[in-house]
């Protein structure tokens, strides 16, 4: 019976260092960060004023992935993605960029906004998928030039 007691005592005292680990979810958006970062692309919780017809899809603040642009050649745009594959800008019209739209297309389905300045280019994306798919996020923003 006292064997039983003090195995119970001490799982009670381990417990609290179990919810100290990170979930299985949380260590993929740090590798997926850590990726990024190593690559060159900046990352910020970045809060943003989401159109009314998002229906609170993103969440505020959201992961925004960015990198500086090196020319102003491309234009500067903006586009939301209300579903997986659907590019549309700030009045619900699809993008007819051919040359946009083809980068826009091989972002991934939890990309929810992608924007580019005379300054930088930059996606907010809600980081599902693994390492991978930073390479892919990369290559887009890179292109973007």
């Amino acid at each position: 019976m006292t064997v039983w007691i003090v195995l119970s005592i001490v799982l009670v005292l381990l417990s609290p260092i179990a919810w100290l680990k990170p979930s299985r979810r949380q260590s993929g958006r740090m590798a997926v960060r850590l990726e990024a970062r190593r690559l060159g692309l900046a990352m910020q919780l970045a809060p943003d004023s989401w159109p009314h017809w998002m229906n609170g899809q993103a969440p505020d603040p959201c992961p925004q992935y960015s990198r500086p642009r090196t020319s102003a050649t491309g234009g500067a745009w903006c586009y939301w993605q209300p579903s997986p594959g659907r590019w549309v800008n700030q009045w619900q019209e699809p993008c007819e960029d051919e040359r946009v739209l083809a980068q826009l297309a091989q972002l991934p389905g939890d990309a929810w906004k992608a924007q580019a300045d005379a300054r930088m280019v930059a996606l907010w994306w809600g980081e599902r998928g693994d390492v991978a798919v930073v390479h892919q996020v990369l290559k887009v923003l890179a292109s973007s030039h």
